[in-house]
């Protein structure tokens, strides 16, 4: 059976179409990837440096090419897509000149001679990526599993395949053969992949997060999972109404919702009135439709099994007395949810609780900002919480009771910075965090070296 790639804003655009890797194919490509690993970490690190400044250099060159290549496959609104582009620019360039940093430390020794560290190479990569970021989260899982001196595995989502594609054309020429391997495929290929690696790296939902992170731990090798959030927005009485309702209401529904970083729950401290009105009418001006329009902020979601999801979200608040507060404007062809607002729902609600990915957010009140931070951590996910005040004491408050990975201080949840750690609490990660120095740490392994003279004579 094929696999197909299809433009979610018009489903007869077929992107691209691939045969599976089949289990054994995975394999004899972890074989050649290991060769091509050792030979990898034999050169220089100044030459691993240049190759790698070489790709940063082609990346720019199909900028243009791998921008249109995002709105068309994912649907990525073409504002977003630029950002990522220059994003995963900015992330080859980053690692090409971390190939460049000390590989250990040196220690005072007990007796006479050295003590010191070192940093190798795992060997082979596994990557197992998402849709959703079909550039930056390849790039930001394999510049660094490069830089570090491995070789790579990547096995992208069916809906981004032809991005990945593009990545690797601009990656391959600069290095040694078989150093860098696009493998498509489904669960089995997936599966084959954890099974082949000497590290495995993981982004997706926290079903099959567990499950790839079960079976590397019971090979007994390095594992990271990133695995989604239900994200929430603390608004206290003093924040800025009108300023933090814009905020919200492009970190709820930019992109349709379909970041891991997306705000998911509001939790207003105080009246929710005003905040809930400001709200409703900021996410009435975002533009909805074509994501190749420049102004497009809320593109389609990926599939029509997405918008059915957001359809029955919605539901579900209905079935349960709560309200749902926007109508459903989106265009008839192609995959497109309206954004979705509900409120009146308690926060054990499924909707509360479980990731939606889409365009859907629920207001909570909360009566004191104590009682704001119990709502806020009180899902099994714990990736990125926002707060949003002016008085310094209540904010900090906040962010010293949030039980997640990353917190924003007046600004929005989505968003990260490339060189500074990425990741989660509870059930959204498992394993060390990415990105930044932190990756360059997950993939490689440190050797303590002992150093003594030999006796004299």
């Amino acid at each position: 059976m094929s696999l197909i790639s299809r433009s979610p804003q018009q489903p007869d655009d077929v992107v691209a179409t691939e045969t599976p890797t089949s289990p054994a194919a995975v394999a004899a490509a972890a074989d050649r990837a290991r060769e091509a690993a050792r030979e990898w970490w034999a050169q220089t690190a100044q030459t691993r440096a240049a190759a790698l400044g070489a790709a940063a250099r082609a990346l720019a060159g199909v900028a243009v090419e791998l921008e249109d290549l995002i709105v068309r496959e994912v649907g990525k609104p073409r504002s977003e897509a630029r950002g990522e582009v220059l994003r995963a620019r900015s992330i080859v360039e980053y690692y090409a000149q971390a190939t460049l940093l000390r590989t250990g430390d040196v220690f005072p020794p007990s007796g006479s001679g050295m003590l010191y560290t070192e940093h190798r190479p795992h060997g082979v990569a596994g990557l197992i990526t998402p849709w959703n970021f079909p550039a930056a989260i390849p790039l930001w899982k394999s510049l660094p599993a490069l830089a570090a001196g491995n070789a790579v595995l990547l096995k992208p989502a069916t809906p981004a395949m032809a991005c990945a594609r593009l990545l690797e054309s601009v990656l391959r020429p600069a290095l040694p053969a078989d150093l860098f391997q696009v493998l498509p495929g489904g669960r089995d290929t997936a599966t084959a992949v954890v099974d082949a690696a000497d590290v495995v790296s993981f982004t997706g939902s926290t079903l099959v997060g567990r499950q790839v992170a079960a079976r590397a731990f019971a090979r007994g090798i390095p594992v990271q999972a990133e695995m989604g959030g239900q994200n929430a927005a603390v608004v206290l009485p003093d924040a800025p109404v009108e300023h933090t309702a814009g905020v919200l209401a492009g970190a709820a529904m930019g992109y349709a919702g379909q970041k891991c970083t997306a705000t998911s729950r509001i939790i207003v401290v105080g009246d929710p009135a005003p905040l809930t009105e400001a709200l409703l009418a900021a996410v009435r001006r975002l533009p909805v439709g074509d994501p190749d329009d420049l102004s497009t902020v809320v593109g389609p979601v990926i599939d029509d099994n997405a918008v059915a999801a957001v359809h029955n979200a919605a539901q579900r608040v209905r079935d349960s007395g709560g309200e749902v507060l926007t109508k459903w404007e989106a265009p008839d062809e192609g995959s497109f949810a309206s954004p979705v607002v509900v409120r009146g729902i308690p926060t054990g609600h499924p909707v509360n609780q479980e990731e939606t990915f889409g365009p859907i957010a629920s207001v909570l009140p909360a009566a004191s900002v104590g009682e704001a931070v119990r709502l806020a951590n009180d899902v099994d996910q714990g990736l990125v919480t926002s707060v949003h005040g002016r008085d310094l004491g209540h904010l900090l408050t906040a962010v010293g009771g949030f039980d997640t990975g990353m917190i924003k201080i007046n600004a929005p949840t989505t968003g990260v910075d490339f060189h500074a750690p990425f990741g989660g609490e509870k059930a959204s990660s498992a394993g060390p965090r990415e990105q930044g120095l932190a990756a360059l740490d997950f993939y490689s392994s440190v050797r303590t070296i002992t150093l003594t003279p030999p006796p004299a004579g």
